[in-house]
């Protein structure tokens, strides 16, 4: 994998400061992050393995079957660890996790003890020569909360939208729904336009509007 395709696909997982445009395969990617040995990239992993685990393309086995060495897919298995401690000081379960943490020897169920402790005193986290930064990882972590809540509320944006749009449908012809939108968004209607909305328009928005009427009709759908 070339470092743009690299980057192109941390884009994809979430990474803040990388445009996307390359398709993403997430266990490539990840096991490209393993053997970057990039402490920048190392400390985002937590978020890009639960950001890659949400495309429902997660497969750890296959992450280490793309690492050559054993030293890489030792690194591998410590980030594991280290994804699981910062799971656990947000008290956080995926059921994919605790598959992981079953494989996990009483070594690493230690260490990441250790580093759970760490998070929690925004400590630094060591790793070899070099120091891991609490607020950084746990940051990398938020921002993910952040960007899959702001997604599913687009999401839940889009799904009343449409129904909305159903609902205008089964109501209105295409021609007194833009009426209706037009009045309801304050923009000026035409002579014609205006006599049309006050003959056909007004009268179902009048019906619509009745708190009776909408009773009525929530009593019939619950039977």
């Amino acid at each position: 994998m070339t470092d743009k395709k690299l980057l192109d696909s941390l884009a994809n997982l979430g990474f803040p400061l990388f445009v996307p445009t390359a398709v993403l395969e997430v266990n490539e990617t990840l096991a490209e992050v393993v053997k970057s040995a990039d402490p920048r990239l190392w400390e985002g992993f937590p978020a890009l393995l639960a950001k890659a685990a949400d495309t429902y393309q997660l497969a750890p086995e296959e992450v280490e079957r793309r690492l050559p060495t054993q030293g890489q897919k030792d690194r591998f298995h410590r980030l594991l660890v280290l994804a699981a401690a910062l799971y656990s000081s947000y008290h956080l379960s995926f059921s994919w996790m605790e598959k992981v943490r079953r494989g996990f020897s009483r070594e690493d169920r230690l260490l990441g003890r250790k580093w759970q402790d760490c998070l929690a005193q925004n400590q630094p986290i060591p790793w070899d020569d070099v120091a891991f930064s609490p607020e950084r990882l746990k940051g990398l972590f938020d921002l993910y909360f952040e960007q899959r809540a702001a997604k599913e509320h687009r999401q839940k944006e889009r799904s009343e939208e449409f129904s909305l749009e159903f609902a205008l449908s089964q109501l209105f012809s295409p021609k007194q729904k833009e009426l209706f939108k037009k009045k309801l968004e304050g923009l000026p209607l035409t002579k014609t336009e205006q006599e049309y909305y006050s003959r056909a328009v007004k009268k179902k928005v009048v019906a619509l509007a009745n708190s009776d009427l909408h009773s009525l009709a929530r009593k019939l759908l619950e039977r």
